[in-house]
């Protein structure tokens, strides 16, 4: 019997999913797949599937069902999900999404969907802090005590607020996650596939309540 796994991180922006998904992913040997550092990666070649991407993440509004089901598409046929399985971070949104990703997994069929919950107040608080090395990607919280210009101290590059992370950008994409996303959460349900975690507390205490969720399902 494959010991792949193959699960879905559901959670509003913020709420900590890419952090954890990482540590899922170690712990099982799945590789995690984030369809948001997908996009970004594509706006940071400046191509022409970029330059259409930024125009819509900058706006705070989600990139269109037909390209996402492509991308996703092609990258779990690649060998290392194929194997391994794979934790999905940021696909799917939509209901739409779900249905062709039910279609296009039909062969490896998704095991679970976690839902990572956290209230829409604290994961504002967190995406309005959040700054970015425009270089090497990585993240940091700003505090108000940084220095001007702030430099990465893992690289050396420019420390900035993520032009999709400002209030109004962020507000945008909470209510299109309420509006479109959130009924995800009813279609799993229906397919008894579906776990909820609390998402409140340090990295590791969710990280354990994560896995023991995982553990679950592959005792099922």
């Amino acid at each position: 019997m494959s010991n792949a796994i193959r699960i879905i991180m559901l959670g509003r922006q913020g709420a900590g999913k890419g952090t954890q998904c990482v540590r899922i992913a170690s712990e099982f040997g799945a590789p995690h797949i984030s369809t948001g550092e997908m996009l970004r990666a594509a706006v940071r070649k400046d191509s022409p599937l970029g330059r259409v991407v930024k125009e819509v993440l900058d706006k705070g509004e989600l990139v269109n069902d037909e390209l996402m089901i492509s991308l996703v598409q092609g990258r779990i046929g690649e060998e290392d999900a194929r194997v391994n399985g794979f934790i999905l971070d940021g696909f799917p949104r939509t209901v739409a999404q779900a249905q062709a990703l039910d279609h296009i997994s039909e062969v490896r069929p998704i095991d679970m969907v976690i839902d990572l919950e956290v209230k829409r107040e604290l994961v504002l608080s967190r995406l309005s802090a959040r700054r970015v090395c425009e270089q090497c990607q990585a993240n940091y919280v700003a505090t108000g005590d940084e220095a001007n210009p702030w430099i990465c101290e893992k690289c050396g590059g420019s420390v900035v607020q993520r032009a999709d992370d400002t209030p109004e950008a962020i507000n945008h994409r909470l209510d299109l996650y309420d509006a479109m996303t959130a009924p995800l959460v009813a279609y799993y349900k229906d397919q008894n596939k579906l776990a909820v975690v609390d998402g409140l507390g340090t990295p590791d205490e969710v990280f354990t309540r994560l896995r023991t969720a995982v553990a679950g399902m592959k005792n099922r």
